[in-house]
């Protein structure tokens, strides 16, 4: 079969959860999807709580994925142990609580292994290396389909992973930014691969956050902590189409849906 898979950029705010509450439904139906991977580590702003984390699931996501500011909102912590759906990085010490690997099923009984890694380029320095790690945990999965959410800010650690894991999975998508990239596309041994989603939350932002905020910043006034703007919003992300039967990913095809559907998928 073909397997048509949605990954959504990060949902940034209280604004970007209520787009993705309204609107994700709709973009599953129009594209047919059967299974949805969610990055909804900036629900908060910064961080995201257990019931943003329960929103996004209840809204449609089949995973929810995190990154960076995992551990901004510490409240997280007991649901990364309580649920199987909610994954952050994979090379993350094994001190912390969570997994970064989990196997799900999918239609006609599919198994679907998600892994989330985070990156180390202008990143986190205490995370393990994520190729080492994707590596290692790739020899024991067992499952049909194999994504990856790489979330990292340098496009050539990203580049560089799409082309590391070429074959070995369906799907490499990489996360963070919040700035969609125009270069999906079918690696050479089969696996679909877009430097970065974007993200889903209000679009007229400097990556989600008030403008102001950021000209502030760049000016060199006080530091301030980010708050997510206001506004019409936009969702953003990709559709891999996976044959189940060859392993390989058929195409690449964005999603870009605004609030006031001037941008269609």
């Amino acid at each position: 079969m073909i397997l048509n898979l949605l990954a959504i950029g990060d949902v940034v705010g209280e604004p970007g959860l209520a787009f993705l509450e309204a609107n994700l439904r709709q973009v599953q139906k129009q594209h047919n999807v059967h299974f949805t991977v969610v990055n909804g580590e900036n629900a908060s702003g910064v961080g995201i709580l257990p019931r943003q984390a329960k929103a996004i699931y209840a809204a449609g996501a089949n995973v929810v994925t995190l990154g960076n500011h995992t551990w901004n909102r510490i409240q997280i912590k007991d649901l990364l142990d309580e649920v199987p759906w909610l994954l952050r990085p994979a090379n993350y010490t094994n001190r912390v609580p969570g997994r970064g690997l989990g196997v799900y099923e999918g239609p006609q009984g599919l198994r679907i292994a998600v892994m989330n890694l985070i990156g180390r380029c202008e990143m986190d320095p205490n995370s393990d290396n994520p190729f080492t790690v994707a590596n290692r945990l790739l020899r024991d999965v067992d499952a049909e389909v194999k994504v990856v959410d790489f979330h990292a800010e340098a496009t050539s650690e990203k580049g560089a992973m799409g082309y590391y894991l070429d074959g070995r999975v369906q799907a490499v998508w990489g996360t963070h930014t919040h700035v969609p990239t125009a270069d999906g596309r079918v690696l050479p041994k089969g696996t679909g691969f877009l430097t970065d989603l974007g993200m889903t939350g209000p679009a007229d932002s400097v990556l989600g956050m008030r403008s102001n905020q950021a000209i502030n910043r760049f000016l060199g006034g006080l530091p301030m902590r980010f708050e997510p703007a206001e506004g019409p919003c936009k969702l953003e992300g990709a559709v891999f189409a996976i044959d189940t039967h060859t392993g390989r990913c058929q195409s690449v095809t964005r999603v870009d849906i605004g609030e006031d559907h001037h941008r269609q998928a």
